[in-house]
């Protein structure tokens, strides 16, 4: 009848859309947090040493401390992302870097240190690439690709960025003072950042959970797994283990093969431009394609720009842009690849459960390379990177071919 209210179904948020903007400020928040974090070490540990007296091992290892401990709350975050939606999430993990890194400077005995790479550790597993491609795949769904592709595209540069202003720091006002201005950019810059450029609460986040199988009581941390879970796990664990082995030991490889020292940092400085662009050729036209695609062209670059520098050290410098394709591929198919399969309502949870077994093996991966390389040298350490490379082809394989049986869910 006329003037009488038309009945309406419950109104569902609509999906935010990323925009450029966006993308480059979570780009930049990366550059931040991955400089305060990950890329520290390789510049402070010395100025660490000289000052403390402190061993060399024990300052270099709390990396390895941090990671392992941001592997253990993965799962929990990406529920809290789930439920609370990744804003709030992302800026307490900011946050609590922040908190490390001003303990850091702070500490005056060697437990006090490797307590604050704890507290680094925890906000790691809250802020940097998994939990922000939860956050952003959840609030964006069939959009995210293109936005994860566009905040690795913004970040890739970060290795070349943050040891040259690190070390300048370092020069200007002491590691404890280098240690403070990446607390304070935490706070001052990336939280901010997190808190415009990341959407309030997703509608994946409101919706009600699914209702669980028969099998399994409501919450169940089973519920939204995939029969491949574990195996995609792992393909992604020993990407993790070669990247990082290649981080702690590349140059002193290509030295091993007989390439100057010059001449290594020169070509090591080739896998940055490569990561990059072969992002940008993904977001021009990668979009099409199922990421599964991206898993196995990744796993197969690495691969092969192992084996060439293991059989054919003068194409060094093919086998630094074929891996640094690989592994720049790697980066965003570790967010692009669970959306397809898992769809945008289990996605965040799932990307938690994804991360753990990835950086608990980054977490060992520089001792075990250490051991190696100490027992048996650097070429033997070479043969083992290229054996997980090739078993990690196979096991892409095998996923591949389950993800290709499966429908697209990230729509």
């Amino acid at each position: 009848m006329p003037g009488a209210p038309s009945a309406r179904s419950p109104e569902r948020p609509e999906t935010p859309r990323p925009t450029i903007a966006g993308n480059t400020a979570l780009g930049v928040t990366q550059i931040v947090l991955w400089g305060g974090t990950f890329f520290l070490t390789a510049v402070v540990s010395d100025p660490v040493v000289a000052e403390t007296g402190w061993p060399q091992a024990m300052v270099v290892g709390a990396l390895s401390l941090a990671i392992f401990v941001s592997g253990l709350p993965a799962p929990f975050v990406g529920r809290m992302i789930r439920r609370h939606g990744g804003r709030p999430v992302l800026v307490v993990g900011a946050t609590i870097i922040a908190a490390g890194l001003v303990l850091m400077a702070a500490a005056q005995t060697l437990p006090v240190f490797l307590l604050a790479w704890v507290i680094a550790g925890l906000g790691m597993s809250a802020a940097l690439y998994d939990p922000l491609f939860a956050a952003i795949g959840q609030a964006y769904g069939a959009a995210a690709r293109g936005a994860m592709t566009q905040i690795a595209i913004s970040s890739g540069f970060a290795v070349s960025l943050c040891w040259p202003a690190t070390r300048f720091l370092v020069d200007q006002v002491g590691w404890r003072g280098a240690c403070l201005t990446y607390a304070i950019l935490s706070v001052a810059l990336v939280v901010p950042l997190f808190a415009w450029a990341l959407p309030a609460r997703s509608r994946a986040a409101v919706e009600p959970a699914a209702v669980p199988r028969p099998c399994e009581p409501a919450g169940s941390s089973e519920a939204g797994r995939l029969p491949a879970e574990r195996l995609l796990a792992v393909t992604f664990t020993m990407a993790a283990m070669i990247m990082t082995a290649a981080s702690v030991q590349l140059l002193n490889l290509l030295q091993t093969l007989g390439v100057g020292g010059t001449a290594a940092v020169a070509l090591t400085g080739l896998i940055g431009p490569a990561q990059v662009g072969v992002r940008v050729v993904e977001l021009a036209f990668g979009r099409r394609a199922h990421p599964a695609w991206s898993l196995l062209l990744s796993s197969a670059s690495v691969g092969l720009g192992l084996l060439l520098l293991a059989t054919l050290p003068s194409l060094a410098w093919l086998a630094m842009l074929l891996y640094g394709a690989g592994n720049g591929m790697r980066t965003v198919v570790r967010g692009t690849l669970p959306l397809a399969l898992y769809g945008q309502r289990e996605y965040a949870a799932a990307m938690g459960r994804l991360a753990r077994l990835p950086l608990l093996g980054q977490a060992v991966t520089p001792l075990a390379c250490g051991y190696i390389a100490e027992r048996f040298g650097l070429m033997p350490l070479l043969d083992v990177m290229l054996a997980v490379a090739a078993i990690n082809l196979g096991l892409s394989l095998w996923v591949f071919g389950f993800a290709m049986r499966r429908p697209n869910e990230q729509a």
